[in-house]
């Protein structure tokens, strides 16, 4: 006890020493990893590193269930830099502000309703990213078949070729090629990792142009030749489908407009009679009316869009 003080000195300096030992190695851990991950961001054997990721631990958990492993492969295919768990939180966050919203503004009988058109919602906004994505991806194929045709005339092998396409193109394709040229790196057959970009961008034009090379890579056939006029008529039915949507545009907006009337005849309704809408679905009359009502405009909606779509 009469050396209090110098044990107290001592414990100090001890715990400074480890401290500072600790820091070290830690920040020396750091940029060790840090080093790792971009030499093998380089190689292409992971992803370059992004933005910081949230509920890693909720992701991790949400990964290994049916329903995650169905939101990661919707979500590889709309090329969202967003994890499963992130996005079913944020879902989880969207759903319960639209119940809110509703039975704030409307009644409590709309919440339910609004949580299950925000379900609805999600999966609708997955599959539009998706198809937008696929879009885009459509639109860059006469340029792709062009510098496939350029690069397998000058000699080089269709895996090379595919490789250079990657590095030279925009996203999507960019993208989408590159993850097929890591793929025929690691000694993939051509076939199978081009099958794997028809599963997650589904498209005619695609399909035809998968076929093409799988064939001439196979038969040995003249690749060069059938890229040029693959070419040319990827040129031809990109313009169609632009001609196409722009006459369709009018019918799309229609689509949209018609439960968004319904929507806003409820709104004004209450407005003018404020508690119109609780004692309207105060009673079950009331309430199947309005099931029904919602049912209608969804199927109008649903058969507008049929209506609207052609296939090219």
């Amino acid at each position: 006890m009469n050396n209090l003080p110098l044990l107290t000195v001592g414990v100090t300096l001890l715990c400074g020493v480890l401290g500072v030992a600790g820091l070290h190695t830690y920040s020396a851990g750091r940029v060790e990893r840090e080093a790792l991950v971009d030499r093998l961001s380089h190689t292409g054997q992971i992803p370059a590193a992004g933005r910081h990721r949230r509920f890693r631990g909720f992701d991790r958990r949400l990964r290994k269930t049916g329903l995650g492993r169905r939101i990661e492969l919707k979500l590889a295919a709309t090329g969202l830099e967003v994890t499963p768990g992130e996005f079913f939180v944020y879902a989880i966050a969207a759903i319960a502000a639209l119940w809110m919203i509703a039975s704030s503004f409307l009644a409590s009988f709309f919440g339910p309703l609004a949580a299950v058109i925000a379900v609805w919602g999600a999966n609708t906004f997955l599959n539009w990213q998706r198809t937008k994505r696929t879009e885009r991806f459509i639109n860059q194929l006469p340029e792709l078949s062009r510098i496939l045709a350029n690069a397998t005339q000058a000699g080089l092998a269709l895996r090379t070729a595919i490789s250079m396409a990657a590095d030279e193109l925009e996203a999507p394709a960019g993208e989408e090629l590159s993850h097929v040229s890591r793929r025929l790196a690691v000694g993939e057959p051509l076939e199978d990792a081009l099958s794997e970009l028809t599963d997650r961008l589904p498209s005619r034009e695609l399909v035809v142009l998968v076929t093409t090379l799988v064939l001439s890579n196979r038969a040995g056939g003249t690749v060069v030749s059938s890229l040029r006029n693959l070419t040319e008529t990827l040129e031809e039915r990109k313009e169609t489908r632009r001609e196409v949507k722009t006459q369709l545009s009018q019918v799309t907006v229609t689509a949209y407009a018609v439960p968004i009337f319904g929507l806003g005849a409820l709104m004004l309704l209450n407005a003018v009679m404020p508690g119109a809408l609780d004692r309207m679905t105060g009673a079950v009359v009331g309430q199947v009316s309005v099931i029904i009502s919602i049912a209608l405009y969804a199927l109008g909606f649903v058969v507008i869009r049929r209506l609207s779509r052609i296939d090219i």
